[in-house]
């Protein structure tokens, strides 16, 4: 359903959300090994995160990625969207130059409906309420591990 680029990101900025809340600031070489993705797409990507106002970062020995509390409601929606566009929420599914409820294509209808249920769920909790989840051991980043974070 995702980019490979949009899944790396969600869990960047899950694992960010999770060492911020513990007053850390991380690195793009342990977001890449906690999130088992290339350091250098991770480093991409991060900056991107960081152009989008997504997260937050400090260079210098002390840096590294964060976020606060002025990033709290950012949801999946604002992640895929830095990343991707917004081209999973709008334009015709099939491709149409001019698809709309009064020119629809043989899928619009289908997938307006698709698309009412996939923005509710990716904006119904935020990314801080999803890290707050793997901190709990709810839920994990991984399959193995939820990232060193006890249960």
């Amino acid at each position: 359903m995702f980019s490979q680029a949009t899944k790396y990101a969600i869990k960047a900025v899950i694992y960010i959300w999770t060492q911020s809340l513990e007053d850390r600031k991380v690195g793009a070489k342990e977001i890449g090994a906690k999130i088992d993705a290339p350091e250098a797409f991770t480093a991409k990507i991060l900056q991107t995160l960081v152009r989008a106002k997504v997260i937050g970062s400090f260079k210098g020995p002390t840096g590294g990625f964060f976020v606060d509390e002025t990033l709290a409601q950012v949801t999946l929606k604002d992640v895929i969207k830095a990343v991707d566009g917004d081209h999973l929420f709008s334009g015709c599914s099939l491709g149409l130059p001019k698809c709309s409820e009064k020119n629809p294509c043989p899928l619009h209808f289908e997938v307006v409906k698709v698309r009412k249920e996939m923005d509710h769920m990716l904006t119904f909790k935020s990314i801080k309420h999803l890290a707050v989840e793997v901190i709990k051991g709810e839920t994990r980043l991984s399959q193995l591990t939820s990232l060193g974070i006890d249960n």
